[in-house]
């Protein structure tokens, strides 16, 4: 296939037309992996009208895809026609099996969500003020279809939302009386926006605490069904069981590791926290740059020119109030290379929650996960083939991030911060954990609250960061498991690696470096097709329905 005399693969084609539909079909979710860049104006769409145009367009996509036939030595090729039938396969997994629209914090993430996401990029400006106003002016408008929608909602899934949407108007008040100070102009808009959108969610609150006895409780996808993820979706080649085994065996290695380092630091004063955020963002702004010189140094991973920096900045007022939405980092676009990825840090604290404690006493903590995404995520929107340029499953995503933690560890990094070593052994713990969360939640094993006693009792972790987690993971099957399976998966490719390659027990003859590039510009691979492109190894594939 050609157009104006220049060669044009068939799946690069359907690529760019499949992923310019999901921009503006794509709901919005508080996942920062998965962003995308919207069109301009673009607004969610949760019109039941438009349900079934977009399945007749899903049906020719995959029909189009069926139609593509790589040669069956073109691995790459066939990898690449496999992750559109993933991308293919999580939409109908979105709305057939989750029903997305059921959920009803699926409704509070498309009436608010697009505001915070707004206001996540710095430099916020009369220009953004002004579109804030305009997504605050859609609230009613979207919110106007959650009746219909929600009349199969779980009970549990009701009661999180409602929590969530106590105060509302203050919060929305607060976010627009601090971006009034920026743009005065535009204050009375922005309060009468506000007003509109604060009154039809205090509405909709209210409905929805109406029909609450009248739900029933959440029930489980099954295992018939999340297998069927594991499978299309994810492109993970292991049963449940050997899933859940996983997760067990890691945890107690976790348990093992981080009493060990608790151990040998009995006699070490925790480091303090920083007096302030912009204390923490200095700190953060040096730690960044060694741990940028340490992948150099040792070997592990090139740090290409061009490739931007990843920093934090104090929490903005604006954000502050609507920081329940999502994760607030800006991980930039494809389009935006040429900018630093952020996260935002509050004030340091006793109040801190799991996370933003850990990164407060040491940068590093953060820089080695959150920091690796951005890294990844800005790598692979480099790729030379532009179907990898996109989002699949977190399995590949987390699963690097949470590798890399370890690769730190053990590399050395953090030879100098005994209690940074344990904390990065709790986080193993905690990622652990996970999997059995998700396979219990999924399977019917767990409830939503076992699910986070479990995460308090066991990792353990605040109630407040568990309750989040035991409900996003609830809400979204197969995701919280992604850390620790993808991080084994990677492991495993490594090891297979070192056989397949001929390294010596030294290392001599196995190029890390080389093979970390590899994985980090194909970061949204799922790691066994990486495995079968890499090392040529096809016995995984018959489990995510590939023939070899």
């Amino acid at each position: 296939m050609t157009r104006e005399g220049n060669p044009v693969r068939e799946l690069d084609d359907l690529a760019a037309r499949f992923w310019a539909w999901r921009a503006r079909q794509q709901p919005r979710s508080r996942d920062d992996i998965p962003r995308l860049d919207r069109p301009r104006g673009w607004l969610p769409e949760t019109d039941p009208d438009l349900a079934g145009r977009r399945y007749e367009e899903l049906q020719a996509f995959r029909a189009e895809l069926g139609r593509i036939r790589p040669d069956a030595d073109a691995v790459p090729d066939r990898v690449d026609h496999r992750l559109l039938r993933s991308a293919i396969a999580r939409v109908t997994w979105e709305s057939d099996t989750l029903r997305v629209r059921s959920v009803p914090r699926f409704w509070t993430d498309q009436a608010i969500g697009p505001v915070f996401d707004a206001l996540l990029r710095p430099g916020v400006d009369e220009a953004r003020v002004t579109e804030v106003v305009r997504l605050l002016r859609a609230v009613p408008a979207t919110l106007g279809h959650a009746p219909a929608a929600l009349a199969g909602a779980a009970r549990e899934f009701a009661e999180l939302a409602l929590g969530e949407l106590d105060g509302i108007r203050g919060r929305l008040d607060a976010c627009t009386d601090a971006l009034a100070a920026i743009a005065p102009a535009a204050a009375a808009d922005l309060r009468s926006a506000a007003g509109e959108a604060a009154g039809a969610l205090e509405a909709h609150a209210s409905w929805l605490a109406a029909a609450l006895t009248g739900l029933a409780p959440a029930a489980p996808v099954g295992p018939e069904r999340y297998e069927w993820f594991l499978r299309e979706v994810a492109c993970v080649p292991l049963t449940i069981g050997e899933i859940d085994a996983i997760g067990r065996r890691e945890y107690d290695r976790a348990v093992w590791l981080e009493l060990v380092h608790r151990h040998r630091n009995r006699n070490v004063p925790e480091p303090p926290l920083p007096a302030t955020a912009a204390g923490q963002c200095a700190a953060e702004d040096a730690a960044e740059a060694s741990v940028r010189a340490f992948y150099e140094r040792e070997d592990l991973l090139s740090q290409p020119a061009g490739l931007g920096r990843y920093l934090v900045l104090p929490m903005p007022a604006y954000l502050e109030p609507l920081r329940f939405l999502g994760m607030t980092d800006e991980l930039t676009g494809p389009g935006r290379l040429d900018e630093n990825g952020v996260a935002y840090v509050p004030e340091p604290g006793p109040h801190l929650p799991y996370f933003y404690a850990a990164n407060a006493r040491d940068p590093r903590a953060g820089i080695i996960h959150e920091g690796v995404h951005y890294q990844q995520l800005a790598l692979s929107w480099r790729n030379p083939r532009p179907v990898r340029r996109h989002y699949y499953d977190s399995g590949a995503n987390e699963g690097i991030a949470f590798y890399n933690e370890e690769l730190m560890l053990a590399a050395g990094l953090l030879d100098d911060a005994p209690h940074t070593r344990a904390a990065v052994c709790n986080f193993m713990r905690l990622r652990a954990l996970r999997v059995t969360v998700d396979v219990g939640l999924a399977t019917g094993a767990l409830s939503i609250a076992d699910a986070a006693a479990e995460l308090t009792g066991r990792v353990p972790m605040d109630a407040e960061t568990a309750a989040e987690e035991a409900a996003f993971f609830a809400e979204s099957p197969g995701q919280a498991l992604t850390y620790q399976i993808g991080k084994s998966q990677l492991i495993a490719l490594l090891a297979d690696a070192a056989r397949v390659r001929g390294a010596g027990l030294d290392g001599t003859g196995f190029d890390l470096r080389e093979l970390h590039d590899a994985i980090w510009v194909n970061g949204n691979v799922p790691i066994a097709l990486l495995r079968w492109e890499l090392l040529g190894l096809t016995d995984e594939l018959p489990a995510i329905g590939v023939d070899d």
